[in-house]
């Protein structure tokens, strides 16, 4: 599902918002910022940001930190039923992890031109019948506000 086929509600764009605030909490760690967050019936289940090289971990994407702890304090793996509200349009192995973690549906801000996996680049998100389970898209939900702070980041980089 694409941006022009669901407008976000007030809630979309809450939990976008509180993502947001955990790219934020990357960036200030040096990390790409990039947040994660997986809500169901309204309330947070986990939560993450971007950690590669603090954690030196190149798994440690934010979308595997918020199922990383989703799983510790659900006590399982498999989330059904969950929203993941992501600033960065996830990647080929995130895709995998969110497939098998059956989460419903994720909702990206910006789109991710190189890597992204759900119709940017790749098309894995959503599931296409060849996985069990099925998980929706839509991208571009506050995309300008997700898109302007991976720029800041790269811009002050160079």
């Amino acid at each position: 599902m694409s941006a022009a086929d669901m407008m976000p509600d007030a809630d979309d764009l809450r939990w976008m918002r509180h993502a947001l605030a955990l790219a934020q909490r990357a960036a200030d760690e040096g990390e790409v910022p990039v947040g994660a967050v997986l809500v169901q019936d309204n309330e947070i289940v986990g939560e993450g940001w971007n950690r590669p090289i603090g954690t030196c971990d190149a798994s440690a994407h934010a979308e595997i930190q918020a199922l990383r702890d989703a799983g510790r304090r659900v006590g399982n793996y498999r989330f059904p039923g969950t929203r993941l509200y992501v600033t960065l349009e996830p990647c080929v192995m995130c895709a995998g992890a969110i497939i098998h973690a059956r989460v419903s549906q994720v909702i990206y801000g910006a789109p991710d031109p190189r890597a992204g996996a759900c119709g940017s680049v790749f098309d894995l998100l959503p599931s296409d019948g060849r996985f069990n389970h099925r998980t929706e898209c839509q991208g571009g939900v506050l995309a300008d506000e997700c898109g302007g702070m991976l720029r800041a980041f790269f811009r002050a980089r160079r």
